[in-house]
């Protein structure tokens, strides 16, 4: 299976929280959407790796993704290394994305640096010849995607360009909503991590609605570039 992009998370709900409505915009207009989680979010302080597993199959199919895979890298402790990078080019050469979604270049979580940096290098990795992977024993063909982004999380990083998701913030809420042990329940009994709040939660649906009044929509999600972007004309521009 060809996938038009593929979006990748350090840990499960990453990629719902970050740019979970770009996402179900493309899939509304016939682009195919996978999702990779590097890890399976073990050291979480709620919930367990089997709940998330779960959550995240329910996000997935909420958002009408293709496809969702999870490496099992070890959350907290996996590093930007050959092994790790082995893994990802298999999955990248397995689907062949034309677009790159990974983690934040820069944020609260360690994962998500180390996670940002991992993929962006196996993507380059991905295309040279002289590295040999295999699936289910056949040799893989070389792969690099077009265009790597990385999406913005917790820290409030600057955006280098936005994309409209007016009309999308609903998919994506009641996808994030779909980790139930992960964000805002009033009736919890775990301990309070900073995604759990009540604020936190709010503060996903209220940014992006922020950075739309921006640029004179409902709505948006931001995202960083490794490449300055082009257009053709002027008139491309909104």
């Amino acid at each position: 299976m060809k996938l038009d992009i593929l979006a990748v998370g350090a840990h499960p709900d990453d990629v719902e929280m970050s740019c979970g409505a770009t996402l179900a915009k493309a899939i509304s207009d016939g682009k195919s959407v996978g999702i990779l989680d590097l890890t399976r979010g073990e050291l979480g302080t709620r919930g367990s790796a089997d709940l998330r597993k779960e959550e995240a199959a329910k996000a997935a199919e909420i958002l009408g993704v293709s496809v969702r895979e999870n490496l099992e890298l070890a959350d907290g402790f996996f590093q930007n290394d050959q092994e790790s990078q082995l893994k990802v080019i298999e999955v990248i050469r397995k689907y062949q994305p034309e677009i790159v979604l990974c983690n934040a270049i820069d944020d609260r979580h360690i994962d998500h640096g180390k996670g940002s940096k991992l993929v962006s290098d196996a993507c380059f990795l991905s295309g040279l010849v002289k590295i040999e992977t295999a699936l289910e024993s056949n040799p893989q063909s070389p792969w690099r995607p077009k265009y790597v982004y990385h999406y913005i999380q917790w820290r409030e990083l600057e955006p280098d360009f936005v994309v409209d998701v007016s009309g999308f913030m609903d998919i994506k809420m009641k996808a994030i909503r779909a980790y139930g042990s992960q964000f805002y329940d009033k009736n919890s009994k775990e301990p309070l991590t900073p995604i759990s709040s009540k604020n936190a939660t709010d503060s996903l649906e209220y940014r992006n609605r922020n950075l739309g009044r921006l640029i004179n929509t409902e709505a948006a999600e931001g995202f960083t570039v490794e490449r300055l972007p082009a257009v053709d004309s002027l008139f491309d521009l909104k």
